[in-house]
């Protein structure tokens, strides 16, 4: 069989799989044993493949993703997150379009622990968006922010997809997490830029209301007490990443520990919070797994049956330039979030874009940075995004598509922005990692 053929097979079957409804896992799971059967001599290969594939779950970098993920379950449950949203909103004061600055910084923190940027624009669109309603705010100004915080969450550490996505494409996974540090700074400077641009053309966007006054003690006790916090435990895992004191699964068995403590502090931990908490963690890391047990052995049947060599050979032989074929990549991204959500994505490209960037000459931990990126502007990019019909689903019932295709727009041209800075200067991601 062609290796075109094979691919054609393999890519199919999943397709149809999951046309008619099955979970993506086991579609990939039920592809790769046909794949198995026909590629690798029925049964035996089969069980061959099998076998490989639980070998991959038994891999030490998938550790921190369960931990991270009930770091943040715990941070959402207890009612810390909503602590430190209020906050937050406090502190800011009567700056103008304070709560669009509150979704950004407040939501990129629930966000980047949740690990899910549907369920973060969910809970943030039925959160925020009515009281920023109550309070005047045109729906750009409401709506846009929620849809951008998710191009932070996905790259800020701790990020459960950027570890499985280094866990998928087998790079250090410290690297990339600490790799996204200073990219995302940048971004949360854009959407600050861009929310401050937005109420300065336009003062009645975000009108202002009356707060109570605060005196700067008082702001001082309200910073340290539910602010630092909640915000430290991220930083001090960051910084033990970063100086090589603890591993990526040491980082987030700390956090957990870290987010755990406090919630003890702040008599907030109960018995039905930590059943969620634990239960919430344990879904999605069964699906996480089951995820990574079918992306290994779909990458050994793609090697087994040579459609993985033979793309390489076919994509190479235009020759076009690396750039040229980065932007062919990105650009396939974009086409698939609008039918399928990301670690859909990610199960289908990470195989065929990894061993082709390695081929390209690509730094494969700046190109998982690119990807995550382009993972996460494909989610929101008119007209199929499909957070974009989350956010419809959690908007007043008189919200339009067109208003929120038009609120997202500025957000993601944030993001492209980004994107051709790490493309134009890479050592933006590679600096910090290079540290270590």
């Amino acid at each position: 069989m062609a290796w075109y053929e094979a691919l054609g097979l393999l890519l199919g079957t999943i397709i149809v799989l999951m046309a008619i409804g099955m979970p993506v896992a086991l579609a990939f799971l039920a592809a790769n044993i046909i794949g198995a059967w026909i590629f690798m001599g029925g049964d035996r290969g089969v069980m061959q493949l099998l076998n490989n594939g639980l070998g991959s779950l038994t891999k030490y970098a998938l550790v921190p993703i369960p931990l991270f993920l009930l770091m943040g379950e715990i941070f959402f449950h207890t009612g810390l997150g909503g602590r430190m949203f209020s906050a937050i909103d406090r502190l800011l004061g009567r700056l103008p379009g304070r709560l669009s600055y509150v979704t950004v910084i407040g939501g990129t923190a629930f966000s980047t622990l949740s690990g899910s940027s549907m369920g973060s624009t969910a809970l943030l669109g039925s959160l925020m968006v009515p009281e920023m309603n109550k309070r005047g705010y045109k729906k750009h100004m409401s709506i846009g922010p929620i849809l951008g915080t998710g191009g932070l969450a996905i790259i800020i550490p701790p990020s459960a997809l950027a570890v499985l996505l280094a866990t998928l494409a087998q790079i250090d996974v410290a690297a990339l997490l600490i790799a996204g540090v200073i990219p995302g700074l940048i971004l949360a400077f854009f959407y600050i830029a861009t929310i401050a641009l937005q109420t300065g053309i336009d003062p009645t966007a975000a009108p202002a209301y009356e707060v109570e006054a605060m005196s700067l003690g008082a702001r001082l006790r309200l910073l340290l007490t539910d602010v630092v916090p909640m915000i430290g435990v991220m930083v001090l895992i960051v910084i033990l990443m970063i100086k090589g004191i603890v591993t990526p699964s040491e980082a987030a068995a700390f956090g957990a520990l870290g987010v755990l403590i406090l919630a003890v502090i702040y008599r907030v931990l109960t018995i039905q919070a930590m059943k969620k908490s634990l239960t919430g963690a344990l879904r999605v890391t069964l699906m996480a797994y089951l995820i990574v047990f079918g992306s290994a052995t779909f990458s050994q049947l793609l090697a087994f049956s040579g459609a993985s060599r033979g793309l390489i050979t076919w994509a190479t032989g235009f020759d076009l330039e690396p750039l040229a074929m980065l932007l062919v990549m990105f650009a396939v991204l974009l086409l698939l979030g609008m039918f399928m959500e990301q670690i859909s994505m990610m199960l289908l490209t990470v195989p065929i874009f990894f061993p082709l960037a390695q081929t390209l000459g690509f730094d494969l931990v700046w190109f998982g940075l690119i990807m995550l990126l382009a993972l996460e502007i494909s989610f929101t990019t008119p007209p199929f995004g499909l957070l974009l019909f989350v956010m419809k689903g959690v908007s007043p019932p008189d919200t339009t598509m067109r208003e929120i295709y038009s609120a997202a727009i500025p957000f993601i041209l944030c993001s492209l922005l980004l994107v051709a800075l790490l493309v134009a200067f890479p050592q933006i991601a590679l600096w910090l990692p290079g540290l270590g």
